[in-house]
């Protein structure tokens, strides 16, 4: 994996649900920080959304690795984001046999 070109600037966030003061919970978004990535597209498809119609798009993102219980190594459930774009990270894996880099399958989901 020396050809991987780490080219795209990210911020990577973590979920923190706080009470809503009536019994239930909001979810607010904690910046862990900036991450330099690789970012590829992957199939697409469009689904329904609450009353809406939106295109989901799987991506594959590949950063530099981090040492497992780090809090710059993207989990599932957190995300990524680039400006507006935001990147919901699935799963996460070594990308390569020396564990330099790790590969995470992620979605983006957009209004059609």
């Amino acid at each position: 994996m020396s050809d991987v070109k780490l080219n795209k600037r990210l911020t990577l966030e973590a979920p923190v649900r706080n009470p809503d003061g009536a019994g239930g919970f909001e979810t607010t978004w904690v910046v862990l920080g900036q991450l330099w990535a690789n970012v590829k597209p992957g199939s697409g498809r469009e689904r329904a959304v609450e009353t809406m119609t939106a295109s989901v798009t799987r991506l594959t993102i590949t950063v530099r690795a981090a040492p497992v219980g780090s809090t710059m190594r993207p989990q599932p459930g957190q995300r990524m984001r680039a400006g507006t774009r935001v990147f919901k990270i699935l799963a996460v894996s070594e990308a390569d046999v020396a564990a330099r880099y790790l590969r995470c399958l992620a979605e983006e989901e957009v209004a059609a």
